[in-house]
């Protein structure tokens, strides 16, 4: 079958553009084959900084011919619907229709339209000119004095020719007649810039692909890559260096060059005493080279590798001094960026934070360094850190945003803080805390595990967590402007892979600053000594106080409250009221109503949380309803608990006793939900054994009766193993009750006391996870 090819010739594309644009001309090319009935073989789209290609094969001559039958009104219908029938299908009479008969609906006319297949070229001609006009660049241009009229061509970058043929391998392709913006498709193309600019005639892919490679164009991205790298390689190699790789960097290299020669360039030793990553940043961004290895030292080699997209007349030795001449003045500016930072202390950066703002509702970036301190110091004992270490690492920890080479690279953040921490002579601790504590930043990152790096990583994490929920900006979709659920998957990476035993809504609550027995504490002693100094103003007034507190949603400052109280009180005669009973009522309402606005907050993050946890589980082949049989128990804010439970569980489930208890259990479920919803009551309570006839009945509630006394004493030991083996013993009993016992048994009590019985199963479950939760 006829193949297409495809290319659209311009100035360079952005090399960061690329690779989509490829992708997005393969998926609207095939996508809209599709929708006219074209069916291919295969597809492949390729970028170059001056051209976008596709070629397809596998496609059809021409459209199949289509025929389509369509129901029309009934026999007999008014004129108007009859004529509205033949004008959609484009018969000349009534009688050109068919009549089929229906005994039930009555008899109706039919239609049969025949639509003959169009040949593929002309199909082509008509789509291309569209997907061109409208292909989604993120940014665009118009160009020349056709620019100036309406509906001018928009390209990312001002287009040249089209390439457009079609047809059989064996045979002379035809040119796809169609132009856009005056520029006609054709089977012209151009090779290199430089090295080989003169048109060349192109029938199909493979001719294609094969003239451009003379031409000095190696079209596959791919291929380019693979040539950067083994050639960098082997130069290193040739010198006694190592290649330091970077995918990323790789990826636009490649998009700015068709034709890879790789040449090496040297600096002054004298820039190595600048940090190796502020090297590598500099000479990256600046001039997109990589960087080069001394496997003797495991330092930078005071050399670079730089890709050319031209063979130079003199090996590249213009090339090579116009790169070392760039870089040369970039890592002097970079070497004073280091030097001038080591000239002042981190923590004498930090006053700066004060005037500027983290978010306009959370406050100031010193306000937030002063929450994660405090919060880093009371996980720090948690996680078997040194307090004090940590309370230092928290608060040095951001003072690096504030250097000149952060300033210049982003993206060393953290890492220069660590270097700065050991130049100024502070503790390894702290300083590995100043670089790690930004890790996990993504799946493929690692977590931290010095114990003060984690502290420190988990109170920054959390406090933005708490902070954006508390004002409500959660993430919503797709939308996460705040990265918080990588936050969330960061927490639960932490704690997970370095095995830690955290009370998270403990944490939560503590982040929002909030001890409730402090709290209680507080407003206590306050009404007590006003009351006692003077009972006429203490008579806080109850009503004003509830409706001030009642109604608030988020976190209520207690002690503001009693003060607006106080100011607006009434005076009322209570010296008959005994003060500490006032002060004890007023302290309890308050702290319940402060405590719940807290908890609330807290249990919705939990909940975040376990949804982040069953992305991670599923991630690595867990069931997603597991951890929700588990979270539903209520409670479950230990993570590594909550995953060795899952992990015990999805084993208990993979054998015969786990299937059959589970189905036995949801049997028990789907029961009492029917006679519950029947009965409009729970069948809560013991069962009465002397209502036992059966002794399957008996035997079923002795088995209940050994095995949650025996699986709430394994998961209190946290063995969640033998409380699933202590689970299975449950397994014959309740086979055989179901197998031999009626439960809704004609006597009304009878019926009821199994009833209880069948809720004691569900229960005794709800020891290691809510069964009703588990799919199966």
């Amino acid at each position: 079958m006829p193949d297409l090819l495809l290319e659209l010739f311009s100035e360079e594309i952005p090399a960061r553009m690329q690779a989509k644009a490829a992708d997005d001309l393969r998926r609207m090319v095939t996508d809209k084959l599709v929708a006219e009935g074209l069916v291919y073989e295969g597809a492949k789209a390729f970028a170059t900084p001056r051209r976008l290609a596709l070629t397809v094969h596998g496609i059809p001559a021409r459209q199949a011919d289509l025929k389509e039958e369509r129901k029309g009104p009934r026999v007999g219908g008014a004129d108007a619907a009859i004529q509205g029938f033949l004008k959609a299908t484009g018969l000349s009479s009534i009688e050109e229709a068919t009549i089929q008969r229906d005994p039930k609906k009555g008899d109706f006319y039919v239609a049969l339209i025949e639509k003959p297949g169009r040949a593929t070229l002309d199909v082509l001609a008509e789509m291309l000119p569209v997907i061109v006009r409208t292909f989604p660049w993120p940014k665009s241009m118009r160009w020349g004095k056709r620019s100036e009229k309406p509906g001018a061509l928009n390209w990312v970058r001002p287009l040249h020719a089209i390439t457009a043929t079609f047809g059989l391998e064996t045979e002379e392709p035809d040119v796809i007649s169609f132009a856009v913006d005056g520029i006609e498709a054709g089977q012209t193309t151009f090779g290199h810039r430089f090295m080989a600019p003169a048109p060349i005639s192109v029938r199909r892919f493979e001719d294609y692909e094969a003239k451009l490679l003379d031409a000095k164009v190696v079209l596959d991205p791919d291929r380019r890559k693979d040539t950067i790298v083994t050639d960098a390689k082997q130069l290193a190699f040739a010198q006694g260096y190592e290649l330091v790789e970077d995918p990323v960097l790789l990826d636009e290299v490649a998009g700015l060059v068709e034709w890879p020669v790789v040449l090496m360039g040297s600096f002054d030793p004298e820039y190595l005493k600048v940090p190796g990553e502020v090297i590598r940043a500099t000479i990256r961004n600046n001039q997109k080279c990589f960087v080069v290895r001394d496997p003797k030292t495991g330092g930078l080699a005071p050399k670079f590798i730089l890709t050319a997209n031209i063979e130079a007349t003199d090996g590249g030795k213009t090339i090579i001094a116009g790169n070392e001449r760039v870089i040369r003045a970039r890592l002097s500016d970079a070497k004073f960026f280091y030097e001038t930072d080591l000239k002042t202390k981190l923590e004498d950066r930090l006053p700066k934070f004060e005037q500027i703002v983290f978010h306009e509702k959370l406050g100031t970036q010193a306000a937030r360094i002063a929450r994660i301190e405090k919060l880093a110091a009371e996980i720090a004992p948690t996680v078997g850190a040194d307090a004090a270490k940590t309370a230092r690492a928290a608060k040095l920890a951001k003072a690096d945003l504030l250097t000149e080479v952060v300033g210049e690279f982003p993206e060393v953040q953290g890492l220069m803080g660590k270097y700065y921490a050991l130049a100024q002579g502070e503790d390894a601790s702290v300083a590995a805390a100043c670089e790690e504590h930004y890790k996990p930043q993504g799946p493929g990152d690692r977590v931290p595990t010095d114990k003060v790096a984690v502290a420190v990583a988990l109170a920054d994490k959390l406090d933005t967590l708490v902070g954006f929920w508390a004002i409500d900006e959660k993430p919503t979709g797709s939308k996460d402007p705040y990265a918080l659920r990588r936050a969330a998957l960061g927490v639960i990476r932490i704690i997970l892979e370095n095995d830690l035993r955290l009370d998270l809504e403990e944490i939560v609550l503590a982040s929002r600053g909030f001890d409730i027995e402090q709290e209680a504490q507080a407003v206590h002693d306050r009404i007590v000594a006003s009351v006692l100094a003077d009972h006429t103003k203490a008579a806080d007034h109850l009503a004003e106080l509830e409706a001030a507190g009642g109604g608030t949603d988020g976190y209520i400052n207690l002690n503001e409250l009693l003060s607006r109280a106080e100011a607006a009180g009434r005076i009322a005669d209570i010296s008959h009221i005994d003060a500490e009973k006032i002060a004890n009522a007023y302290a309890e309402r308050f702290s319940k109503i402060e405590f719940t606005a807290a908890r609330g907050l807290s249990r919705d993050l939990l909940s975040f949380f376990a949804d982040r946890l069953k992305v991670q589980l599923r991630e690595q082949g867990a069931r997603h309803d597991l951890v929700d049989a588990v979270f539903a128990l209520g409670g479950q804010d230990d993570l590594l608990m909550v995953v060795r439970r899952v992990e015990a569980l999805g084993k208990f489930l993979d054998s015969d006793d786990g299937k059959n208890l589970l189905a036995g259990t949801k049997r028990a479920s789907n029961i009492l939900a029917i006679e519950e919803k029947k009965d409009k009551r729970k069948f809560e309570g013991a069962p009465d054994a002397a209502l036992y006839k059966l002794d399957e009945e008996k035997a079923l509630a002795k088995a209940i009766g050994e095995v949650a006394a025996e699986a709430g004493a394994a998961v209190a030991k946290e063995d969640f193993a033998a409380a699933m083996r202590a689970m299975a013993k449950l397994r014959p009993a309740v086979d055989a009750f179901f197998d031999k016992v009626k439960v809704n048994d004609d006597d009304a009590a009878i019926r009821e006391n199994r009833l209880r019985l069948l809720n004691e199963i569900r229960s005794a479950t709800r020891a290691v996870a809510d069964f009703s939760k588990i799919e199966g």
